[in-house]
Parts: structure tokens; sequence; C-alpha cells
């Protein structure tokens, strides 16, 4: 990945916030609706973590009806499905789609059809996860940040206990190369510092499997020698959390997440779960919908690009990497309350009153 330099990178929140604003007259600019009445296909890996549905696809459809009123969308999700996404894009290619946003739900299985649509004069922005093959732009979260950001709150959290007690790693899937990233950047911080007592990945993200790999470590290291869980996503730390709570632990260790989810937000407010990573999604669906529209009119995704990134098979792919925020109990409010994500009665149903009240959530 080659980054900018540290003074431009600074100006990196200033030019995606830029894009919330961006005239519309140009959408439409074009008397016979030519140009600006293309159709955008997007394409989400899964339902098992809920941003995708609940956050990312409303957002994306949203900013482009702003930026391109002509413009439409298609929507499929691959149900963690690599084949049925194939599908799913050549469907849509045939439908004469002027761009796809891509979020792979296998990033090298799509490869082969991400070249059929360069192929069609299709092109493919890699959303949240870098696609392999021709992409023309990638749009994501800083995912050494985000491993980073868990590793330190781990570390806090543990405290004297690093030392003296293992940490049990639950990655993400492998067929997603943000799990690598995230592992990377956490290790960056937790290596030598703690012990890891076992390491598991995911497959699919999925809580039902993260319980899975929770038990087996439970039952090999013993759930007194467990300090820390670094749970590479909420939805992982949801199943690592049950599994805890199965095995009879009463006192949970510090768990980490990431996506913010509500339900691991109300399980931060409860103590179950330590911390997760806010990444705002507003922002990411904002700069993904503005390269899409820049792409589908036939102009440079540099337009709206910040840095570059390579892939194992593309060099300097204009890309947009946002920044992620670590969220504990104690910066809900400045952070997810403050940007909209959720208000506070969304958190504090009446079950968690009193631990909102503790929390200075509520008076």
């Amino acid at each position: 990945m080659r980054i900018l330099p540290t003074r431009v990178r600074r100006v990196i929140g200033v030019l995606v916030a830029g894009l919330l604003t961006v005239s519309l007259t140009a959408c439409g600019s074009d008397g016979e609706g030519g140009a600006d009445s293309f159709t955008v296909g997007l394409l989400l890996p899964s339902r098992t973590v809920p941003r995708w549905e609940h956050s990312d696809k409303p957002l994306i459809e949203e900013r482009l009806k702003e930026l391109c009123p002509g413009c439409t969308m298609l929507y499929a999700n691959a149900e963690n499905d690599a084949t049925r996404q194939r599908q799913q894009m050549i469907s849509m290619i045939t439908k004469g789609v002027g761009v796809l946003i891509l979020d792979a739900a296998d990033t090298r299985a799509l490869r082969s059809s991400i070249q059929e649509a360069r192929k069609a004069g299709v092109p493919v922005l890699a959303y949240d996860r870098l696609a392999e093959g021709p992409i023309s732009g990638y749009v994501s979260f800083d995912g050494g940040r985000v491993g980073r950001l868990q590793g330190e709150a781990l570390l806090q959290a543990m405290g004297d206990q690093a030392q003296a007690r293992s940490v049990v790693m639950m990655n993400g899937d492998p067929t997603s190369p943000n799990a690598a990233w995230y592992r990377s950047g956490a290790l960056s911080v937790l290596t030598g510092k703690v012990k890891i007592g076992r390491s598991y990945e995911t497959l699919g993200w999925s809580t039902e499997n993260a319980h899975a790999n929770m038990s087996a470590a439970i039952a090999a290291l013993g759930p007194e020698r467990i300090g820390g869980v670094l749970a590479a996503n909420d939805a992982i730390a949801a199943g690592v959390i049950a599994a805890l709570k199965s095995a009879g632990v009463r006192r949970l260790p510090p768990i980490t997440g990431q996506d913010a989810d509500l339900e691991a937000v109300r399980r931060i407010v409860k103590g179950e779960q330590y911390m997760t990573v806010y990444k705002p999604f507003r922002l990411e669906a904002a700069a993904a919908a503005a390269m899409a529209v820049a792409l589908g009119r036939g102009e440079d995704a540099r337009s709206v690009a910040t840095t570059s990134t390579d892939s194992p098979t593309t060099k300097h792919i204009p890309s947009v990497l946002l920044t992620p925020t670590a969220v504990t109990v104690d910066t809900i409010e400045r952070t997810l309350v403050k940007d909209g994500v959720y208000t506070v009665d969304q958190i504090c149903v009446p079950k968690l009153r009193a631990a909102c009240q503790k929390a200075g959530l509520l008076p």
C-alpha cells in the first residue's frame, strides 16, 4: 500500500466530508438523461454481519440518489456464497449496469468475474474488502489500525494480568483479506506482551462458529487461564460471550469487537464486552457512492481517491481508506450518540436502565 504524505493524509476527513456536500447540478446536466441515467449494481457478502443490511445498503442507496437522481440501483446479497455472488454479478452485467460496487464474499473466487466485468466495460469498485482482479477503485477503513485499536484496548483492559494469563485470538474469515489485516495489526501490539494461548479462524464471521471455537479454547486452556479475547468483530464477540457463559464463567475477561453493532453496544453497557471499533459507515458509503458515480460517468476514480493500494493482482488502485475509532463504555456518548449512529433510547432499553445510569448515558 502506498500512502500519501502526512500533510495530505490529514485532509482525508475533510475531503470525504466534502463528498457529502458535492453539488448535484451535474447530475441533471445531461438534458437527454444519458450519462446520468446508468444503473449501479451493489453486491454485499452476507446477512451474518448486521451492518451490511442495516447500514451500508441504505446509506449507499441514499447517497447515490443524492449524487445522481437519474441513477438506479440493483442490489443482491450473496449469503456467504461466492458461487451465488458470481451468478449475481453475471446477472447484473447482463442487465446492463454501468458500474458495480462489490464487497466480495470470497476475494479470490470473484477474480474471474471481475475480469469478465472488465471485458464487458463495467468498472468494479471494491467495497470494504480488497478484491483481486482488475478493480477500478477501493473504499474501506484502515484494517491495520482496526487491529491495533483492538490490541491496545485489550492490553489496557488486562492490565497486570497481561503477562500472567493467555489471550485467545478469534480471527475473521480467512477468505477475507481484511481478516489477515486486522490480525496483523493486533499482533503488532500484542506480540511480546502477552501469550497467545489459542488462535482460530472464524468461517463466515459466524457467531455459531465463534461459539464452537471459543468452546474449544475453554476446553483446552481452562477458563481461569484466559485473560482476554481478541474477537475480530461483534458477531464473533457474541459467540465468544455465549460460549463463556455456557461454560459457567461469571466474570468475563475483556473481549474486543468491531462494527459497533447495536447489540454489541448494549453488551458494552452491560459490561460483557469491553470495546468495539466504530467505523463511520456513512463516510464509507458516501465515498463509495461518489467513486461509483465518477466511474459510471467514465471519469477517473482518482478524482475521489485520497491514496492508492496494491492488491496481489493490481497495483496503484485509487483508494479511500478511512480512520476507525475505538469505543468503550466511557466513549459511547461522544462517538456513536454524537454522530447519530444510535440514540440513547435505542441503546438504553428498559432492562439496561441501571447500567446506562452507571455509564452516564442516563441521569
